[in-house]
């Protein structure tokens, strides 16, 4: 089973604020790349992932994240999923370590 199509949509939308944003379906999930890195994946299951590590990755743990396997992806919390500020300012700060 592959993410649907709806799912991808709504990350890109939510997400959308960051700016170009591109997917590249992979594993049944897609990664989502912002100028060419990737920052963040949707898995088959439509749950948004940010990578991140340090006091980002123990934010998203204490609102409820979870880690994708044992990969350094941290699920946006509930709250994020109703908020595009807020899921775009989660995406920034992931964005600023992976970019340096």
């Amino acid at each position: 089973m592959a993410v649907s199509d709806a799912d991808i949509a709504f990350a890109m939308d939510l997400l959308s604020e960051l700016g170009p944003i591109t997917s590249r379906k992979m594993f049944g999930g897609i990664c989502l790349y912002y100028d060419g890195t990737v920052f963040s994946l949707v898995s088959k299951d439509g749950t948004i992932y940010l990578k991140c590590k340090g006091s980002l990755a123990t934010e998203l743990v204490d609102d409820g994240g979870t880690q994708f396997h044992n990969m350094p992806y941290w699920s946006l919390p509930d709250a994020a999923l109703e908020d595009s500020v807020m899921a775009c300012d989660l995406g920034r700060r992931a964005l600023a370590v992976l970019l340096g």
